[in-house]
C-alpha cells in the first residue's frame, strides 16, 4: 500500500531529466532522442494539494488535514506554483497531461493507470482535469475530477509536459454517497449524514420483549483508521492471489462489501476478528468492547483480535464500510434463525422419549449484521437500495465464511436465485419452525410448529437520533400475511423443499370430569381411538401442568403414561387423577391446569396431540336479603360460602359494594378463620339511598381462595 506525505504543500523534483531518461533509454534498447522542445515545459517550484479547501467539500475534514481524501466523481483542486520567469501556460499551447495510479501493478487496462489531458472544462463522467492560469500569483491551478466508477485507494499523481514528469504527490479516493452517478448515492443529506459521517450509533441486544440499546463508537475519522480500512483490503486472499483484478474490481461496491465480509472474521485468513461463544478464558470479552478503534489498531499490529461476537462483527464491518464511504447501518434481527440445510425450516429436533436433540438449526434471541446502501446492476434497478451483509462467520458462501451483499427487495420477496446468500438471510428472518421426533429408524415425524416466531422487531437506530427503528417491514411482510405465505410458499418452491406432514392414524381427544371444584380430587381422560383397519400399539402420555391467563406454564399438577394395544375400530382410555395435595401449590389464582396428551406409535409413525385448558370451578357465594331493602333504611345481607378445600383458610373477608346501596363504597366484613368443608358466614348492613333496580356485588378473599365473587339484583323500594 502507498504510503502518505503528511504535508499539503510540496517542492516539486522532476521525475526524470535528460541524463537520466538517456541513461534509463540506452540501457533499456530504446530511442535516445529527445522527446520533444523542452523550451514548452512549464518551470514548476511546488504545488499545493489545497488539503482543507478540498476536505471541506469532499466531507473528509473529520479525516484530518493531513493528507489528501476526496471522493469519486467530484472535482478537486491542486495548485501548481510556478518558479519566477517560467514560461506562461497558454491555453491549447502548453501540452500537460496528468497520470494516475493505483495498485502495486498499475494498468490502463484494468483502470488501474489512467492518463488524461488537461482541457478547458472537466466532465462528470470519466476522469478530467481543467487548468486556470493566474498570471498576478504565477499560479496554475488544476481541477482535477475522477470518474465516479474509479476504483478505490491510494493513487499517484504524475504531471507530464511532454515528456518530463513531475509528481504531485498523492490522494485516497472513496466512494461517494454525495454524487449522484455513484454507485453509492444516497438522496438525503440527513441519511448520509447519518450513515456515512456519523461516528457514533446504537446496537440493540435482549430479546424481543426486552430490547436494549448499547451505544458504540465506531470512530471511522479517528487517526490511522482509514489507512488500515485499507490495509484490510490489502491483506485479502483476493488481493493476495490477483492484486491487479482485485484492485480493478474496489470500482464495485459489491465486491468491496463482499471482501469486507470475510476480512471482518479471520476464519479463512488473518482477518480482524476470532469469534468466540464459548468460555472465554483469554483475550478480550466480545461484552468488554465499546468501540471499533482498538480493534482495528490490534489487528494491525498483531494480527487477529480475540474475542467477537455478532454485534462486534458488525460494528466493525459498518466502522470500515463508513470509512470507506459506503452508507452502512448496524440491525439486529430478534429471533434470528441458522439454518445450517438450507431447507428455509428450522427443526427442532427430539427422541422418541421426548428430549431434546441438538442439531445444527438453531434460534438465537437476537442477531447482529449490517445493511449497506449501493445499487445493483448485476441484478437490476428493482433490487437497489440497502444490502444486507453478515460478517459473522455462520456459514460458507462460495467457500469463504462470508454472507452477502443480498438485496433487502430480493429477501422480502423471497427471490433465492439472485446473489449473494438471499436464502440464508431470508431463513433468519422468515424460517418455519417445526418439532420433530427422530425414530430409531432414523425418519422424522412432523410435531408442532410455528410460521411467526422467527425474525421480529428487526431495530436498526433512527437517523438523527438515539432512538429505535423498527424495520421488520423491509425484510418481510406482515407476519401471517397472504403476501409473507406466498412469498414463503415461492421460497420453498425455489429450494424444492418437500412437505413433511403427518400421516393419518389414531384420533386423540381429553375429556373432563362433570366435577371439578377446587379443592376436590377429580379425574380426566385422555381418549384414544383407532380408526384404522388394524390394530396399534403406542406409547400413550398425559400431563397436568398450572398455567396463567398469559399462557406462562408452571409447575406440574400430575403425569400418567401407558402403553396401549389399541384393536380397530375401539378406544382406550389414559386416566389422570388431579388431586388437591398436588396442584394446589401450583395453580395461581387464576385456577387454570393445561391437560396435554401425546400418542406415539413408531411402528407406523404416527404421533398425536391434543390439549386442553380448564378453569376449576370455584364455589358459590349464597347472598341473601334479610327483609325488604327501602330507600333512606337500613337492611341486612347475610353471606354464606363452604369452603371447598382440605385444608383451613386463613384471613377470610367478604366485601360488598353497590350503586345506591352503599353510597359505591366498598364494605369489608373480615371473619377470620375458616375450616375445611365449614362454611364461612357474616351479615353486612347496609343503607340504599335510591329506589330502583341496582345491584349487590359481593367479593370473597382469603389467602388461598381469592377473588370469588357474586352478585345480587336488588329492587329498592320507596
Amino acid at each position: 500500500m502507498l504510503q502518505i506525505s503528511p504535508r499539503s504543500c510540496y517542492t516539486v523534483r522532476s521525475l526524470t531529466n535528460k541524463q537520466q531518461q538517456l541513461k534509463c533509454d540506452f540501457a533499456e534498447g530504446r530511442d535516445t532522442k529527445p522527446a520533444a522542445d523542452m523550451s514548452q515545459v512549464l518551470d514548476i517550484e511546488r504545488y499545493d494539494l489545497d488539503i482543507k479547501s478540498n476536505s471541506r467539500s469532499h466531507h473528509t475534514q473529520l479525516c484530518g488535514e493531513e493528507r489528501l481524501i476526496v471522493r469519486r466523481g467530484q472535482p478537486f483542486n491542486i495548485i501548481l506554483h510556478l518558479t519566477a520567469g517560467s514560461k506562461d501556460f497558454k491555453p491549447g499551447e502548453t501540452g500537460l497531461t496528468l497520470i494516475i495510479e493505483t495498485g502495486p501493478l498499475p494498468r490502463k487496462e484494468s483502470d488501474t493507470k489512467v492518463t488524461f489531458s488537461i482541457t478547458d472544462s472537466t466532465v462528470d463522467t470519466d476522469w478530467s482535469a481543467s487548468a486556470t492560469y493566474d498570471p498576478s500569483g504565477n499560479t496554475l491551478s488544476l481541477s482535477i475530477s475522477s470518474s465516479p466508477d474509479a476504483p478505490i485507494g491510494v493513487y499517484s499523481l504524475t504531471l507530464d509536459q511532454n515528456g518530463k514528469k513531475t509528481s504531485l504527490g498523492q490522494f485516497t479516493l472513496l466512494f461517494n454517497a454525495w454524487c449522484p452517478r455513484d454507485a453509492v448515492y444516497m438522496h438525503s443529506e440527513t441519511k448520509r449524514q447519518e450513515y456515512v459521517l456519523a461516528q457514533h450509533g446504537q446496537i440493540y441486544r435482549g430479546i424481543h420483549k426486552r430490547i436494549k440499546g448499547t451505544p458504540w463508537n465506531f470512530g471511522q475519522f479517528e487517526a490511522g483508521i482509514l489507512d488500515i480500512c485499507l490495509k484490510i483490503l490489502d491483506e485479502n486472499p483476493k488481493f493476495v492471489s490477483d492484486a491487479d483484478k482485485d484492485c480493478s474490481a474496489r470500482r464495485n461496491p459489491i465486491y468491496v462489501t463482499r471482501v469486507l465480509s470475510a476480512m471482518i472474521n479471520s476464519n479463512d485468513d488473518r482477518g480482524v476478528l476470532v469469534g468466540n461463544w464459548g468460555k472465554i478464558e483469554d483475550g478480550t470479552h466480545p461484552g468488554e468492547w465499546i468501540g471499533s478503534g482498538g480493534i482495528l489498531h490490534q489487528w494491525a499490529e498483531s494480527g487477529p483480535v480475540c474475542y467477537g461476537q455478532c454485534w462486534v462483527f458488525a460494528a466493525v464491518a459498518c466502522t470500515v464500510s463508513r470509512a470507506l464511504g459506503i452508507p452502512c447501518r448496524v440491525v439486529t434481527n430478534f429471533g434470528s434463525a441458522h439454518d445450517t440445510d438450507a431447507n428455509l425450516v428450522i427443526e427442532n429436533l427430539y427422541d422418541e422419549d421426548g428430549k431434546r436433540i441438538s442439531g445444527g438449526d438453531s434460534i438465537w434471541n437476537f442477531h447482529v449484521w449490517v445493511d449497506s446502501w449501493m445499487t445493483r446492476p448485476d441484478l437490476g434497478q428493482k433490487f437497489d437500495g440497502w444490502q444486507t451483509s453478515d460478517p459473522t462467520p455462520q456459514e460458507t458462501s462460495e467457500g469463504v465464511f462470508c454472507c452477502g451483499p443480498a438485496s433487502l427487495k430480493a429477501i422480502k420477496e423471497g427471490e433465492l436465485t439472485l446473489k449473494y446468500d438471499v436464502p440464508f438471510i431470508f431463513a433468519e428472518v422468515n424460517a418455519d419452525v417445526v418439532d420433530l421426533v427422530l425414530l430409531s429408524t432414523g425418519q422424522f415425524v412432523k410435531f408442532s410448529g410455528s410460521t411467526k416466531s422467527v425474525g421480529c422487531f428487526i431495530s436498526t437506530k433512527t437517523v438523527g437520533s438515539d432512538d429505535r427503528r423498527d424495520i421488520t417491514h423491509q425484510y418481510k411482510y406482515a407476519e401471517g400475511s397472504k403476501e409473507e405465505r406466498q412469498v414463503y410458499e415461492k421460497a420453498q418452491h425455489h429450494n424444492k423443499l418437500q412437505q413433511r406432514g403427518e400421516k393419518p392414524g389414531l384420533h386423540l381427544k381429553i375429556k373432563l370430569a362433570d366435577n371439578m371444584m377446587v379443592g376436590s380430587d377429580f379425574e380426566v381422560y385422555a381418549i384414544l381411538t383407532n380408526n384404522c383397519m388394524e390394530a396399534r400399539t403406542c406409547n400413550f402420555l398425559f400431563f397436568a401442568r398450572a398455567v396463567s391467563y398469559k399462557g406462562k406454564q408452571g409447575d406440574s399438577c400430575g403425569v400418567a403414561s401407558d402403553k396401549v394395544e389399541v384393536p380397530s375400530g375401539e378406544e382406550r382410555r389414559l386416566s389422570l387423577k388431579l388431586e388437591y395435595e398436588s396442584y394446589g401449590t401450583a395453580i395461581t389464582s387464576d385456577r387454570l391446569i393445561q391437560l396435554s396428551a401425546i400418542t406415539i406409535d413408531k411402528e407406523t409413525i404416527d404421533f398425536n396431540k391434543a390439549e386442553k385448558t380448564i378453569v376449576l370451578d370455584e364455589p358459590d357465594i349464597k347472598i341473601e336479603l334479610l327483609g325488604e331493602a327501602n330507600i333512606n333504611q337500613s337492611v341486612m345481607t347475610k353471606l354464606t360460602l363452604l369452603n371447598p378445600l382440605p385444608e383451613q383458610l386463613q384471613d377470610c373477608s367478604f366485601t360488598v359494594e353497590g350503586v345506591s346501596l352503599t353510597d359505591s363504597k366498598p364494605i369489608t366484613a373480615k371473619i377470620g378463620a375458616v375450616g375445611p368443608k365449614q362454611e364461612a358466614k357474616t351479615t353486612i348492613e347496609f343503607i340504599p339511598t335510591s329506589a330502583g333496580p341496582s345491584v349487590l356485588l359481593v367479593n370473597f378473599d382469603s389467602d388461598k381462595l381469592k377473588n370469588i365473587k357474586s352478585f345480587l339484583n336488588v329492587v329498592v323500594k320507596e
